[in-house]
């Protein structure tokens, strides 16, 4: 099908393009030389490039890719607070949750977030996915102290306390848990890749020799779902919870897998739903986050930016953000997805 590309407004950036290919080349992310600040007045960015019409049907044509903060070193992890009506993200290395209002802008929420020893380490030592539980309640990736954790304090007076979730299977410690999902039952599903590690693959303290998916039962028990994949990292259930979506952020195996939910919540039956391998060549970005909408559209953070997936696997667009892209997230109404990619802040109003 030929391509229609809408031309929004091309803002020009500067700065060395983060990927997960270059998170295996160092153990050690030098800090951006800006202020993380607001973007004010609001610029634009980009465009929407479209495969399908369908697409129509989820973004509005002419809409814009909006900046509304940058100066990250590698943004991540954006999450709604509805109780509170803002944003929350991470910036990864400098070990800090951010918080974003229409009215204030940019403020510090939480540090460290990632990472509580006292003795410092090099990496990603930040928090990473960041999700409500189901009573509310902020729970953690946290690259630094490799572990699933619970935000021990309000949500609106944060401090960095702590209540371990998980950090070990079969008594090893975790790589560095990545991404998060609850299931309506209160099951946990993690994945747990090494970019937390300060050498990654090669870290003598990796004591797990794989990168694994799990679930974390209410009482506590982790079970690993696969060890199948060597960079499992997004995931997010579709609507009726029967499918679990992963993605693999390997650029020599650039896939989302989906997987069948079983009745005992473990997994079966994994295919690859879209491989964007090739694409690489011409994109940067790796697959990383992704968020499923209500109808079962899949919004996936990879090559180029954020990619648009019918139920079915088809890719109907993508949000192209100029950047390797992280995360992204939606407001409660889901007429506004929030994007987190490389050292900006993005938003793009959906239908």
């Amino acid at each position: 099908m030929r391509t229609v590309t809408y031309i929004v407004v091309v803002f020009l950036f500067t700065g060395l393009t983060f990927s997960c290919q270059q998170r295996e080349k160092a153990a050690t992310i030098p800090p951006t030389s800006a202020t993380p600040m607001s973007q004010t007045p609001i610029t634009t960015t980009g465009t929407i490039e479209k495969f399908d019409n369908a697409l129509d049907q989820i973004i509005k044509p002419g809409a814009k890719i909006e900046i509304l903060a940058k100066g990250f070193t590698w943004s991540e992890g954006p999450l709604w607070l509805p109780q509170e009506n803002k944003l929350i993200f991470c910036d990864i290395p400098p070990n800090t949750i951010y918080q974003w209002t229409e009215k204030s802008g940019l403020e510090v929420y939480l540090k460290p977030s990632g990472y509580t020893g006292t003795i410092p380490r090099g990496g990603e030592v930040g928090s990473n996915g960041l999700i409500l539980d189901k009573e509310g309640r902020l729970v953690l990736c946290q690259h630094g102290d490799r572990r699933m954790a619970r935000l021990d304090a309000p949500l609106d007076a944060p401090v960095p306390k702590f209540f371990t979730i998980a950090d070990r299977y079969e008594g090893k410690k975790l790589n560095s848990p990545n991404d998060a999902v609850y299931k309506s039952n209160g099951d946990l599903y993690f994945t747990d890749p090494p970019y937390g590690l300060e050498k990654n693959m090669d870290d003598p303290a990796k004591e797990l020799p794989y990168q694994g998916v799990y679930r974390v039962t209410p009482d506590g028990t982790v079970h690993l779902l696969t060890k199948e994949l060597s960079r499992p990292n997004g995931l997010a259930f579709s609507p009726d919870e029967k499918t679990l979506y992963i993605a693999n952020s390997d650029p020599k195996r650039a896939i989302w897998m989906a997987y069948d939910v079983q009745p005992d919540g473990s997994i079966a039956n994994g295919r690859v739903f879209f491989d964007a391998t090739a694409m690489l060549q011409k994109e940067p970005g790796n697959p990383d986050g992704l968020k499923v909408a209500q109808n079962g559209v899949l919004f996936a953070t990879g090559p180029g930016g954020v990619l648009i997936f019918s139920p079915e696997g088809k890719h109907l667009g993508t949000i192209k953000t100029g950047q390797s892209t992280a995360n992204c997230a939606f407001n409660p109404d889901q007429s506004v997805l929030y994007i987190t990619a490389h050292m900006y802040l993005m938003r793009v109003k959906i239908k």
